[in-house]
């Protein structure tokens, strides 16, 4: 079975497991997602749709955020971990969007790996979920669970993975496709302790079951 063929019934079975597959993170416009994502850095999205919340609930639009007081920025997303660092990328992100691109986020990886702490990870997010092209976030759950199911050749680098993926995947299964292995890797792939005796893809996608 070659790689594609492989994909193509990976991205059949989680289909059948995980019909609706959306992006875990609560938000109502393109910049929330945004800065929901930026925020999602080394913390779970069940934390950071807890601190957004309070964010977006005081700071109700983008010019608020522009305008806010770093220090308050901070105390409020300190739960996310590396408060400092994103409290200063919310706020100058924010300016951006409203002095370069009229308070729209941008819609090609060019412009939107030009604002404060946005990586290909959070840009393919944001073209996929927002603007409906196709994407490949290569999150934890991507990187690991494409190596073990013999989808990449096990590298731990996001943009070598993201290279591999867009090669196999359709374009427009890529976007569900990643957001499915989230879930995937949450019920049944995750990290420590894989439930490789009751998972569903072990016997016919899987190269590597039992083993981390």
């Amino acid at each position: 079975m070659t790689k594609k063929q492989r994909a193509l019934l990976a991205i059949e079975q989680l289909k059948e497991i995980y019909p609706d597959a959306v992006c875990s993170l609560d938000y109502r416009e393109p910049y929330e997602l945004l800065i929901s994502v930026r925020l999602s850095a080394q913390c779970t999205d069940a934390r950071v749709n807890i601190v957004t919340k309070e964010l977006f609930a005081k700071y109700t639009t983008l010019k608020s955020l522009a305008e806010a007081e770093y220090e308050d920025i901070e105390r409020i997303v300190r739960p996310c971990g590396l408060g400092k660092t994103k409290a200063r990328d919310i706020i100058s992100m924010s300016k951006t969007l409203i002095e370069e691109y009229h308070s729209v986020v941008p819609d090609t990886m060019e412009e939107l790996l030009k604002l404060s702490g946005v990586g290909r990870k959070t840009a393919n997010l944001i073209l996929g979920d927002v603007y409906g092209k196709p994407s490949v976030v290569t999150d934890t759950h991507c990187i690991r669970i494409c190596g073990k199911l013999g989808l990449t050749d096990g590298s731990k680098v996001p943009l070598s993975v993201e290279k591999q993926l867009w090669k196999i995947l359709p374009p427009a299964e890529s976007g569900a496709f990643c957001h499915r292995l989230v879930l995937f890797g949450r019920e049944y792939c995750t990290a420590r302790s894989p439930k490789c005796d009751i998972c569903p893809l072990r016997k016919e996608v899987c190269k590597n079951p039992l083993t981390k």
